[in-house]
């Protein structure tokens, strides 16, 4: 299993960063994609790259935010057979406000909802023996206080929008877009899977403010991750200072960045 980023923050190569994430994961049996990112971005960083995005035979769009599934009309335009697997609820309306601002829209384009190509999901979904999707219902260990500026049409967002995803190979990996849910819980809910490798930001910066959670936050998480035999890829809304903090106490954190690739 190979995993590149091709949308992150942070970029040190040839391919542009933006605020958002998209993998490219190459398994035995898929050319899939985990998140799009929130524009075009994607389709430029995949053709720098030599990656050919008609070739794809899966996506998932980890939740219903712009900055994971904004490209997702750019990519139907050059990918007409690739099934894109979302939850259902993630197509509701969702913002962000901070700083006493007004609740900006920060959410998917409802428009595609009932795209041919869109499989929206209930729960966990079995896509095949290769790939798992699920949910976390348990979000309340080690809370990120960086959630509370994100809302949905009923109030403070609860992710029931947010979905993960399994890979089963030789070695197992677990792959996240933002963990809304927390990394501990969406770890606690994988176990049963066995996970071998972890992908994915925690949401524990708020973009606007630039703020990061309380470093108590930060060591029960450390503390949490620790007891994980697991290589850990963090990235995109982690946030500088938490990565920092994490990786000074987790011996197998890593950032991946745009334009990195995981061998696992």
């Amino acid at each position: 299993m190979r995993i590149t980023a091709l949308v992150e923050n942070k970029s040190d190569c040839e391919l542009t960063p933006v605020h958002g994430l998209a993998l490219y994961i190459e398994t035995e049996k898929h050319r899939l994609l985990f998140d799009l990112g929130p524009d075009d971005t994607l389709l430029k960083n995949a053709e720098k790259r030599g990656i050919d995005l008609g070739q794809v035979d899966a996506a998932v769009i980890s939740h219903g935010h712009f900055d994971h599934g904004g490209a997702l009309a750019a990519f139907l335009e050059v990918n007409r057979t690739a099934k894109i697997y979302v939850q259902r609820r993630a197509f509701e309306k969702h913002f962000s406000k901070s700083l006493g601002f007004v609740k900006v829209p920060v959410g998917l384009d409802r428009k595609l909802m009932e795209h041919p190509q869109v499989v929206l999901v209930d729960g966990e979904y079995r896509i095949d023996e290769e790939l798992l999707l699920f949910t976390v219902a348990d979000c309340s260990r080690y809370y990120s206080a960086a959630n509370d500026t994100l809302y949905d049409e009923n109030g403070r967002d609860m992710f029931a929008h947010e979905q993960d995803l399994m890979i089963f190979g030789e070695r197992n990996a677990l792959i996240m877009g933002c963990g809304h849910c927390g990394v501990v819980n969406i770890l606690e809910r994988a176990k049963a899977y066995k996970p071998d490798v972890c992908v994915g930001g925690y949401h524990l910066r708020v973009p606007v403010t630039k703020k990061t959670v309380p470093e108590e936050v930060l060591e029960g998480i450390a503390g949490e991750l620790r007891k994980y035999d697991m290589d850990f890829y963090t990235c995109h809304c982690t946030g500088d200072k938490a990565f920092a903090y994490l990786a000074e106490r987790v011996s197998r954190m890593r950032y991946l960045a745009c334009g990195k690739c995981v061998e696992v």
